[in-house]
């Protein structure tokens, strides 16, 4: 099962997802003969949901009546990002040997080492599937791209070990973690030890730099996390090409090691870190009107085009 947040008539909704359409959830319930909370928070109907085990339902139901269901096609819907408001927006950096070295770093061993974990405010960075991803006014010439999985938490999770961590899984998702690679605020300043650290932290922060989307697909439906092909595209040339099972830290183990010091709340996202192929690697940066499409195999295309800020 594949949810998605949709707007109609001005107005959020809930919907199955398809790469070809949405189907409204209230509608197909009402078809089905299901009742379903009248709300467009995913979370109902994920793991651990009030609405999830009638979600589930509507969806046998659905198979049986595709045809029958009320629809409108993606490339007509206006897809909203499928958790508005995440408390944290939680991302790692160098979790991908590959990505490691192409950006002139060294690769270590899972046991020799530990996740780097930093945040994006979700209340500013957060873009949607088919929205514009501003280029800064401030800093527009080394605008990146990153293809990672996001997961998506389902109930609260704090000290959790990495056999259990999965149970805490609503869903997951694709996160497009859109990167400033040379941001250098104030370029007059006088050096400090840690201005590297900072500048490529407050390159993470931009306006509408974080598209999540286009859907959540439920646990059911991706078994394996590690075993997830990803691609990501600028106007259709493949740059990124790899498999979450290239992974330094699995989504399990990142979830015992921040939940260790962290408590998860449900709607909080993991954006578990990008693959080798990114722009800045080979000299090439995002322009206005570029179209980006980061796919992952199981889940979807979170397509989006650049534009000027």
């Amino acid at each position: 099962m594949k949810l998605c947040r949709y707007e109609q008539n001005g107005q959020a909704r809930a919907g199955f997802f398809t790469s070809e359409k949405v189907i409204p959830l209230s509608t197909a319930a009402k078809s089905a003969g299901e009742s379903l909370p009248d709300t467009d928070d995913l979370l109902e109907f994920l793991p651990n949901g009030a609405g999830r085990e009638a979600a589930l339902r509507v969806e046998i139901w659905l198979q049986a009546n595709a045809e029958a269901a009320a629809s409108l096609s993606v490339a007509d819907a206006k897809i909203l990002t499928p958790i508005p408001r995440p408390n944290k927006l939680l991302l790692l950096a160098g979790n991908y040997a590959k990505h490691i070295e192409e950006s002139g770093g060294i690769a270590v061993e899972r046991a020799r080492t530990f996740p780097y974990v930093f945040m994006k405010p979700p209340s500013t960075t957060l873009n949607r599937h088919g929205g514009g991803i501003p280029i800064p006014a401030i800093s527009p010439d080394h605008i990146d791209w990153e293809c990672e999985l996001g997961v998506v938490i389902g109930k609260r999770a704090k000290g959790v070990s990495e056999a259990d961590a999965l149970d805490f899984v609503a869903g997951y998702t694709v996160v497009n973690d859109i990167s400033d690679r040379g941001f250098r605020p104030n370029p007059n300043r006088d050096p400090r030890a840690r201005d590297p650290f900072f500048d490529w932290q407050h390159g993470k922060w931009h306006d509408g730099s974080c598209p999540v989307g286009p859907c959540i697909a439920c646990p059911e439906s991706i078994p394996d996390p590690q075993a997830l092909p990803l691609k990501l595209s600028v106007n259709s040339t493949v740059h990124q090409d790899a498999n979450t099972a290239m992974q330094i830290f699995p989504v399990a183990a990142v979830i015992e090691f921040v939940s260790a010091f962290v408590t998860l709340e449900p709607g909080d996202i993991i954006s578990t870190g990008t693959a080798a192929g990114v722009g800045h690697a080979k000299g090439v940066h995002l322009q206005p009107g570029d179209v980006v499409e980061a796919s992952i195999d199981g889940i979807g295309v979170l397509k989006n085009k650049m534009v000027s800020e």
